[in-house]
C-alpha cells in the first residue's frame, strides 16, 4: 500500500523490445489504483513514459497496448515448447527486423547510409525513425504531457559535448523530438535535433534515470519509486561467443543499478543524520558558515525503492532487445503484470512502514526467477 504523503515515481530503463515488460508492469500498477506523480525514462522507457503521461489515466493502458501491438506482429503462440526451436524462431524474427525494420517505429534507409554523402543527416544511421514520430503524435497528447498533472523526464546525450541532459516538463516544454532524441540509439537510429543541438539515446551514457530521480526526490518529499529495469546485472558465465555478446550487453545496459541504489542509501542516511544533528546544535552555532553549508545538504524524506527486473528466458539471446515478435511482446507484457502483482501481494509491501533509516529497497521478485538453466 502507499503511505500517506508519498509521491509515486516510475523509473523506466531502456531496452528496446523488452519494454513491453514496463507496459505490463504499469497495467498492474494501474489496476491496483497506483498512478504516478512522475515518470522518467530512457530510450524505450521514455516512449512508454510519454504514452503514460500523455494520456488520461483511463486511456493509458489502451494506448500502450495500441503501441506495442502496432510494432509487433507474427504468431501470438507456438505449438512447440522446445527451447532450441524457440531460439531459432526468435533469431529469425530478429533477422527480419534488422532487414526490414519495425512498422510504426523505424525503417531501413534507402539508399543505405554508406552510399550517402558524409556530413548529411541521412549518412549517420542505418535506419530512419520518421515512423516513430508519426506514431508518437498519434498516441501521445503533448498538451496533456505538458499540463503539469504528472511530471515527465526523458534522458538524452548531446553529441558534441557528451553531456547528459533531461528533457523535463518541470522546467521546459517537451515535444515529440525530445522523446525521439531519448530513443536515438546510434548507429542504428539517427541523431535528433532539439533547440539547435543534436542528441543521441541516453543509454550511451546511462541506461536508467534512477540517479536523477533520486536526487530530485530525495530532499523534497517522501516517495515510492518503482524502478522497472529491462536488463539484469546478474547472469551466468558465458559458454560461447554469442553468450559473450549477450552478457556484455546485459552488464552495459543494466547501468550499475544496485551500485547506484546502495550509494543513494548511504547518502540519504547521512543527509538525515545531518538534519537530526543540526537540531541538537546550540543556538550560537546555527549561523556558522560550515553549519549553513551542511544545512543546505540535509533532508528528512523517506524513500522506498521497489525494484523490478525483467529476467530473460533461456531461449532469449543477444537479439532480445530488437526481437519484436508478437509472441515475445505478449510474454514480456505478461511478465511485467505478474511481477508487479506478485510484489503488491507480498507481505513486505502490504505491511511496510516509513523507512526508519530514510531508504528501504524492496526486491520481491527474486523468488520468482524465470531464467531457466541452459
Amino acid at each position: 500500500m502507499l503511505l500517506p504523503g508519498e509521491k509515486v515515481v516510475l523509473v523506466f530503463q531502456g531496452g528496446g523490445a523488452l519494454g513491453a515488460y514496463q507496459a505490463g508492469a504499469y497495467e498492474a500498477l494501474s489496476e491496483a489504483g497506483i498512478e504516478p506523480d512522475w515518470v522518467a525514462g530512457i530510450s524505450i522507457g521514455s516512449i512508454n513514459g510519454a504514452i503514460i503521461v500523455g494520456n488520461r489515466p483511463e486511456n493509458r493502458v489502451k494506448r500502450l497496448r495500441e503501441f506495442w501491438e502496432g510494432i509487433s506482429d507474427g504468431l501470438a503462440s507456438t505449438p512447440f515448447g522446445n527451447t532450441e526451436f524457440r531460439i531459432a524462431l526468435n533469431e529469425l524474427n530478429a533477422a527480419r527486423v534488422a532487414t526490414f525494420g519495425v512498422p510504426g517505429f523505424f525503417a531501413p534507409r534507402i539508399p543505405p547510409a554508406a552510399f550517402l554523402p558524409p556530413g548529411t543527416k541521412s549518412a549517420l544511421s542505418v535506419y530512419t525513425t520518421d515512423p516513430l514520430r508519426e506514431t508518437l503524435l498519434r498516441l501521445v497528447d503533448f498538451d496533456e504531457l505538458n499540463s503539469g498533472k504528472v511530471r515527465y523526464s526523458a534522458g538524452a546525450v548531446e553529441i558534441t559535448s557528451g553531456n547528459f541532459e533531461y528533457f523535463d516538463t518541470h522546467d521546459r516544454h517537451v515535444d515529440v523530438e525530445c522523446v525521439r532524441a531519448s530513443a536515438a540509439l546510434p548507429p542504428g537510429f539517427p541523431p535528433v535535433e532539439v533547440d539547435g543541438k543534436y542528441y543521441w539515446d541516453g543509454g550511451v551514457v546511462s541506461n536508467t534515470p534512477m540517479q536523477y530521480t533520486l536526487e530530485m526526490t530525495g530532499r523534497r518529499s517522501d516517495a515510492c519509486v518503482f524502478q522497472i529495469d529491462l536488463f539484469s546485472a546478474r547472469g551466468r558465465m558465458p559458454k560461447a561467443l554469442p553468450d559473450v555478446v549477450q552478457r556484455e550487453k546485459e552488464i552495459r545496459y543494466s547501468s550499475r543499478t544496485r551500485l547506484n541504489t546502495h550509494f543513494f542509501m548511504e547518502m540519504q542516511a547521512m543527509r538525515r543524520a545531518a538534519c537530526h544533528l543540526l537540531d541538537k546544535l546550540p543556538p550560537e552555532l546555527r549561523d556558522d558558515p560550515d553549519v549553513k553549508l551542511l544545512e543546505a545538504q540535509t533532508c528528512d524524506a523517506a524513500i522506498t525503492i521497489v525494484h523490478l527486473i525483467h529476467r530473460r528466458a533461456a531461449y532469449e539471446r543477444y537479439s532480445m532487445d530488437y526481437e519484436f515478435s508478437r509472441l515475445s511482446m505478449l510474454e514480456h507484457w505478461q511478465a511485467g503484470l505478474d511481477d508487479v502483482r506478485h510484489t503488491l501481494a507480498h507481505p513486505a509491501w502490504r505491511e511496510r512502514k516509513k523507512p526508519a533509516m530514510g531508504v528501504a529497497v524492496l526486491d520481491l521478485t527474486l523468488d520468482t526467477e524465470k531464467e531457466m538453466a541452459r
